[in-house]
């Protein structure tokens, strides 16, 4: 088990050390570079701290193409050091598109390329990396990076203004900050997290109603998320 996970991180301490040994390396990379041993020893010896979140998300589109979510996590990893944890999640989520009728009045009729459907079911699979600013005793701030991949469920596409998303796979990227409130003095793992979110879901697949031909699409949307950690 301790040759795997040397395997596993070896390609990231090795990246950490060259931006360390870098002459534009700021004294940042310098010090997180020193806390690589602090890093690696609790995965080596077995003792890492394992930490578990459920997360509620809702985040409501802006821009030309555009769709609401609101939806469930869970990520499940371990508490590296005191600021940084790192675990993998998956969630489900229910998607919204938000047309406009300028648009739904152009549009070729039914039964004219994949179908579509204006609501849909989506699952979210990401790696999670979170950072802490404070004790875990007290009210501190955090900072939240879920990246990986997302899947429509069903046959059917998202209706959007300029097209539709199929239901290949997506790239998703949902970054967050926000308040970590400790609820138990004797346990100050059990903690509730409010924080504002912003989504970013890109696609090089998406149905294009004009061109009757797949297209690159981006969808963007601004929320908030209230969780709980243990």
């Amino acid at each position: 088990m301790k040759k795997i996970l040397s395997r596993l991180f070896a390609p990231a301490a090795i990246g950490i050390a060259i931006l360390g040994s870098s002459s534009s390396a700021n004294a940042q990379y310098a010090q997180i570079v020193n806390q690589i041993p602090e890093l690696l020893s609790p995965a080596l010896s077995g003792s890492m701290n394992y930490r578990g979140f459920v997360d509620a998300t809702a985040t409501f589109g802006i821009g030309n193409d555009r769709a609401n979510f609101i939806g469930v996590s869970t990520t499940q990893g371990f508490q590296y050091a005191s600021w940084f944890f790192m675990g993998v999640g998956i969630g489900v989520d229910v998607a919204t598109s938000s047309t406009s009728d300028r648009y739904t009045s152009l549009r070729p009729d039914p039964g004219y390329g994949p179908s579509m459907a204006r609501t849909k079911a989506m699952i979210p699979l990401f790696s999670d990396f979170r950072f802490n600013f404070g004790s875990n005793s007290n009210a501190s701030f955090y900072a939240d990076i879920k990246a990986g991949a997302a899947w429509l469920l069903g046959n059917s596409f998202l209706e959007l203004n300029n097209g539709s998303l199929s239901t290949r796979t997506q790239f998703i990227l949902r970054p967050s900050i926000g308040v970590r409130i400790p609820v138990n003095k004797q346990k100050p793992k059990q903690a509730v997290n409010i924080g504002v979110t912003y989504q970013l879901i890109t696609a090089n697949n998406s149905w294009g109603y004009w061109n009757n031909s797949y297209y690159d699409t981006t969808l963007n949307s601004l929320g908030v998320n209230v969780g709980y950690e243990w």
